[in-house]
Parts: C-alpha cells; sequence; structure tokens
C-alpha cells in the first residue's frame, strides 16, 4: 500500500508546472510575471531566462528568441 501511495505522489509531484515536467504544461499564469511577458515554473526549462520569483518558490521565466538563446548557449561553451 505504501509503494502505491509512493507512486501516486510521485506522479503528482512531477505533473506539477516545472520545467521538465512528465505531462507538458506552459507553467502558471500570474500577473505580476505576465506583465513582464514571462511564465512562473519551479525551474526554467532550456530556452528560457529566469527573470523574477513568482509567490517566493516559482521562477519567473522568459521565453528566448532563438539569436538569444543561441547567444546564451555559446557563452556557457566558452
Amino acid at each position: 500500500m505504501r509503494l502505491c501511495l509512493s507512486g501516486l505522489l510521485f506522479l503528482l509531484v512531477i505533473s506539477l508546472p516545472s520545467g521538465n515536467g512528465f505531462l507538458r504544461n506552459d507553467g502558471v499564469e500570474i500577473r505580476s510575471c505576465t506583465v513582464i511577458g514571462g511564465r512562473c515554473f519551479f525551474g526554467c526549462r532550456v530556452g528560457w531566462e529566469w527573470v523574477a520569483y513568482c509567490h517566493n518558490i516559482l521562477s519567473c521565466c522568459k521565453k528566448l528568441t532563438q539569436c538569444q538563446w543561441l547567444l546564451t548557449f555559446t557563452s556557457w561553451v566558452h
């Protein structure tokens, strides 16, 4: 029984609005974040830039354009 509950809890946690969740999600809309063009996640996805905090736990992330993402990626490599 405990293993079943642990598995259910695991599935619930990984389906939360995180950057790399089990299920596809678009983050959470919080007004303070959407005003600056971002979405709230538990962690920013690849290709997204961290902008601010949402309610002390979530991260407000803004999607990078193709050019911005390439510049960021090349700065990580060097």
